[in-house]
């Protein structure tokens, strides 16, 4: 469950990261991943790797339009086809900019390679 006193802006007071998102960056020392220092990295971790109370969480913290920009800014980079369609859905990207991006990811050597055709264009 979402815990109800989470900000409804995150600021330089937010600091640390609620303890529901410190497995999703178990690389950096505790307090080290901190919102206004390393935004961008957390914002890419949870839209690629977040289950349903981070996602929540991001959505609630960052809001649609900023997670829009922030994927079309990228276009799509680093984010597997599966979950890109899932931000197409939730997000309502346009379908022709991410089945580029979908396309693009699926002909990288590496997503072949450990993937090996498990997401399908649509």
């Amino acid at each position: 469950m979402i815990p109800e006193y989470w900000p409804d802006e995150p600021s330089e007071a937010f600091g640390e990261l609620p303890e529901l998102l410190e497995r999703y960056f178990n690389d950096y020392e505790r307090g080290h991943a901190t919102w206004p220092e390393t935004r961008g990295v957390i914002i890419m971790r949870l839209l690629e790797k977040g289950g349903y109370e981070a996602v929540r969480w991001l959505q609630l913290n960052v809001g649609d339009d900023e997670l829009r920009e922030f994927i079309t800014g990228r276009s799509g980079r680093g984010m597997h086809p599966r979950r890109l369609r899932y931000w197409q859905a939730t997000l309502d990207l346009p379908a022709e900019l991410v089945d580029a991006w979908v396309e693009i990811a699926m002909r990288n050597p590496w997503y072949r390679r450990t993937h090996s055709g498990e997401v399908r264009s649509t």
